[in-house]
C-alpha cells in the first residue's frame, strides 16, 4: 500500500512515504518553522521516490495531541492534499506513534510504554500502551492531565500488572515529579524516543484503512484533548 504521512504536532516536523515497499523519510526539529518546511519536505520525498500524489492510496497525518498551531498546520496541509487528489485520510495519534517507535527499539517486550508529552500549563498529554506482536494497544486512555494525576495512574497500573515501565516523550524531562517517578521505578534502560515521527504512523494508517477508519478531506478532525486555553483577559472583557 502506498501512503504519505506527515506530522507537525510538536517541535519536530516529519514526512514519510511508503511506496512499493520503499520507505523515504524526512525528520527535522524546527520549532516555529513547520509551515515553511512541511511542503518542501513533502516535495522532497515524492521526488526521491519518483512518484506523484496521484500514485498514492492513502494520506495520513499526526492528528494530535500536540501544540494547537502544529496540529492545525498538519490538518490544513493534509486536507489540501486530499482535496486535490480525492484520497482518503487517516488520522494517527502522536502518542501512539511514539509508543510504536519505542516498541520497535526496546528489548523487553512485556514492558508497558508510558508516553508523557509536555502539554505546557503544568500538564502532560499522557497514555499507556501494552506491546503486541504487531503494534501496541491502549491500557490507559489518552488524556491531558497534571503530572500528579499521571503518576497516580502509573502507580495503579504498576501494582496491577507488575510490569516494567518504559518512559517515552518530553514530559518526563519537563516535570521533575515525573522524572523522579521514572528513576524510582527503576526503568531498565532509558528510551530515546521523545517526539513523534511520521515514519511510525504508517502502520497505523494502514490498519485504519483496512478497518474503514478513514475520512474524506472535509471530515478530517484533529484531536487536541485540551478543550480550553487560558490567557490574560483584556481590560473590560469578561
Amino acid at each position: 500500500m502506498n501512503i504519505l504521512a506527515i506530522d507537525t504536532a510538536t517541535e519536530a516536523c516529519s514526512v514519510a512515504l511508503q511506496y512499493n515497499n520503499t520507505l523515504v523519510t524526512r525528520f527535522e526539529i524546527c520549532p516555529q518553522q513547520h509551515s515553511q518546511r512541511l511542503l518542501p519536505m513533502v516535495d522532497d520525498v515524492l521526488k526521491e521516490a519518483n512518484v506523484t500524489l496521484s500514485d498514492l492510496d492513502l494520506l495520513a497525518f499526526g492528528r494530535g495531541p500536540g501544540s494547537f498551531t502544529g496540529v492545525r498546520i498538519a490538518t490544513g496541509m493534509i486536507q489540501g492534499l486530499a482535496l486535490g487528489t480525492g484520497l482518503k485520510v487517516a488520522g494517527v495519534s502522536t502518542l501512539e506513534a511514539m509508543a510504536i517507535e519505542a516498541s520497535l527499539k526496546i528489548e523487553n517486550k512485556s514492558a508497558l510504554i508510558a508516553v508523557a508529552s509536555d502539554a505546557r500549563m503544568d500538564e502532560v498529554y499522557f497514555a499507556v500502551y501494552a506491546q503486541l506482536e504487531n503494534g501496541v494497544t491502549l491500557q490507559i486512555e489518552e488524556q491531558v492531565c497534571p503530572p500528579e494525576v499521571a503518576i497516580e495512574q502509573l502507580n495503579n497500573i504498576s501494582k496491577e500488572t507488575n510490569a516494567a515501565i518504559v518512559a517515552v516523550g518530553t514530559g518526563w524531562a519537563a516535570y521533575q515529579k515525573l522524572d523522579e517517578w521514572r528513576l524510582n521505578a527503576g526503568e531498565e534502560a532509558p528510551c530515546e524516543v521523545t517526539l513523534p515521527n511520521a515514519q511510525y504512523m504508517l502502520s497505523q494508517a494502514m490498519n485504519a484503512f483496512e478497518n474503514g477508519n478513514v475520512s474524506e478531506a472535509v471530515n478530517v478532525e484533529p484531536v487536541y484533548l485540551r478543550d480550553k486555553v487560558t490567557w490574560k483577559k483584556l481590560p473590560g472583557r469578561e
